[in-house]
């Protein structure tokens, strides 16, 4: 509609000068000593010619002022674009894994200004992957003389730099100061729960990690994983110390009992502290959550419990397990114990028959020394080192010449 009006208004500026040139009126320029009579129509021309000269003229001038501004702002973007592909050639690289190009412009993109901190954090990223700590420092250094904002990305990055480093200490003091500011993302908790599991704070890393759950950071595998190695860890610290190792054991849960990694550690546990009933009750509690052929062999290591009482519990696991072969072997060798020698003899080769196994051969040729059978004795202790595998020492294969009876 504007474009119309335009159009209309112009239309109608032409007829009306049209219709005034059609006089025939004149100018009169007077400047003594000099008179200049001109037709109407030419002094317009004229006057609209030196306007446009006027126009043209000032535009130029204005323009030629302003080329030292224009010069300026034409360097700063392409000085702009190339900080900009810089930026974009460091992440490119990054991605690509090659590391001394990302460092090199990702260092021209700083110098250039482009996302001076994040290039910062990028080229630092790249030194660690070349393993010049130095230079990774010195850009995590920029980094933080740089904008204030970007604090929290740059401890979070700095702390799993450190961790990669195994540097643990150094990272959970980083890690305090991130949490420090009131961040306490999930990120951050989870670069603890690695710093803790490194240093071996148990009951740190339980608490982390189960924190991490509630959070839904950590799937139940993943729990179930970390939950069982710090158990375990603690376990086996705590051998020399029998009331905490109780204590500790009663505190746990029972599905974290159930676990085959957590009851073997606190069988061995017990078992080393010459506990061998309670190292019973362990196994035979895990073994009723679900068979394992580890915490079988360890039942046989219970020294002083019950033998009777575990030759009873064997024989009846044999009833749902019949051609299980560590469990036929455990038999075989604690009926020895009790000088069943005829029980022993069948379980020893049922295990055998089953899966052939040096410590079944050795278990043989032990039962077959104490009834006297020497040359069977003999048999199975070479059978036993034709078991073993072919990569031992030859340091191994003359010890187990050496139990042969002349």
């Amino acid at each position: 509609m504007r474009g119309l009006l335009w159009v209309v208004g112009a239309f109608a500026a032409a007829v009306a000068l049209s219709l005034a040139l059609q006089g025939d009126g004149y100018v009169l320029v007077t400047l003594p000593p000099w008179r200049v009579e001109v037709s109407l129509v030419f002094a317009i021309a004229v006057l609209l010619a030196l306007f446009w000269a006027a126009y043209i003229g000032i535009r130029l001038a204005a323009h030629t002022l302003a080329l030292p501004a224009h010069v300026r702002a034409f360097w700063q973007r392409r000085r702009a674009a190339a900080a900009r592909k810089a930026f974009l050639t460091a992440l490119q690289s990054q991605l690509e894994g090659r590391y001394a190009r990302v460092e090199k412009f990702a260092g021209e993109s700083w110098e250039k200004g482009e996302n001076p901190a994040l290039s910062c954090l990028i080229a630092a990223r790249a030194a660690q992957r070349r393993h010049d700590f130095k230079r990774r420092d010195e850009w995590l250094d920029r980094a933080q003389a740089g904008d204030p904002e970007w604090r929290n990305a740059r401890l979070s990055l700095q702390a799993e730099l450190l961790i990669e480093e195994r540097r643990y200490e150094d990272a959970k003091r980083v890690i305090r100061q991130l949490h420090a500011g009131g961040l306490r993302h999930l990120s951050s908790q989870q670069l603890l729960l690695r710093c803790e599991q490194a240093l071996g704070n148990w009951e740190e890393v339980i608490r982390l990690a189960q924190l991490l759950a509630k959070r839904n950071a950590m799937t139940p595998e993943a729990l179930a994983g970390v939950l069982s190695g710090a158990h375990v860890a603690q376990l086996a610290r705590l051998v020399k110390d029998p009331a905490r190792l109780a204590q500790y054991w009663r505190a746990l849960s029972a599905a974290q009992r159930a676990n085959v990694r957590v009851a073997s550690a606190a069988a061995r546990a017990f078992i080393e502290q010459g506990d061998g009933t309670m190292a019973r009750r362990v196994i035979e509690n895990a073994l009723e959550a679900g068979w394992d052929e580890e915490l079988v062999l360890l039942y046989g290591n219970c020294a002083g419990a019950d033998t009777m009482a575990r030759i009873e519990r064997c024989e009846a696991w044999l009833q749902a397990q019949a051609r299980d072969p560590a469990l036929l072997l455990v038999l075989g060798e604690l009926c020895s114990e009790r000088e069943l020698w005829g029980k022993a003899q069948s379980y020893l080769e049922a295990s055998q028959a089953a899966r052939p196994s040096r410590s079944a051969h050795i278990a043989l040729a032990r039962l077959f020394e104490k009834i006297g059978r020497v040359e069977d004795a003999n048999r199975e202790y070479r059978a036993s080192a034709a078991e073993a595998p072919i990569d031992h020492s030859q340091k191994h294969v003359s010890l187990v010449r050496g139990m042969f009876l002349s």
